[in-house]
Parts: structure tokens; sequence; C-alpha cells
């Protein structure tokens, strides 16, 4: 039995106080994307059969624009806060980890800034 205080024990091992918003981020990330892939799906079955000027011009339009740079963002988003979470969890070696999320979050913004880069050359063409 130890004597140790239990708030002493707990010390250090507390919350953090950010695991709320990332579990509410993470799951409004999801939800947006249940329409945002939904959206998709019927857009590639509608351009099915069709060639590069028909994308372009289905591109071209400001509301399927802004859509597909949502649908990028909050993909990159939701993939980096899942990412997160397995890398704290399965990584015991804090430097690994702190590389691994840097590394994480690089790659998240780098795609993000590459999709939205290529809607907008297509969306302007």
């Amino acid at each position: 039995m130890s004597m140790v205080n239990p708030l002493a024990r707990a010390r250090g091992h507390g919350s953090a106080k950010e695991g709320v918003h990332h579990w509410y981020a993470q799951r409004a990330s999801a939800i947006l994307l249940v329409f945002l892939v939904g959206w998709m799906v019927y857009s590639m079955f509608r351009l099915a059969g069709t060639g590069h000027a028909e994308a372009v011009e289905f591109i071209s339009s400001p509301i399927n624009a802004a859509l597909l740079v949502v649908l990028l963002v909050s993909l990159f988003y939701h993939a980096m806060l899942g990412l997160q979470v397995v890398i704290e969890d399965y990584v015991h070696q804090p430097s690994v980890g702190v590389v691994l999320l840097l590394l994480t979050r690089a790659g998240a913004y780098i795609g993000m800034a590459i999709g939205i880069i290529h809607v907008l050359k297509l969306s302007v063409v």
C-alpha cells in the first residue's frame, strides 16, 4: 500500500485540457466528410463518360470548386487528427513522436495547399 497522496500520484498525468476539442473536431470533420464524400460520389457518377473539358467546366463552377476545396481541407484535417491519435497512443519514444507529429502536420498542410492550388488552377481556366 502506497503512502503517497492520490493527487501527488496523478500529477502530470491529468487532463491536458485539449482532448475534448480534439474529439469534437474529429467528429465534426467526420460528419462533414460524410456529406462531402456523398457529393463527390454523385459528381463522379454524373461526370462518368465525359471528357476533360466537361470535368474542367464542372470544377469551374464556384459552388463545385468551393465544395471541392472544403472536401480537401476537411479530409486532410481529419486524417491529421486521426494520425495524431495513433502516434500519441502507439509511439512511446517522445522524440520520435514529436518528429512524426511534425511530419504528419506538415504533410497535411502541404496536401491542403497543393489541392487548393490545383482546384483554383482548374476553376480559373
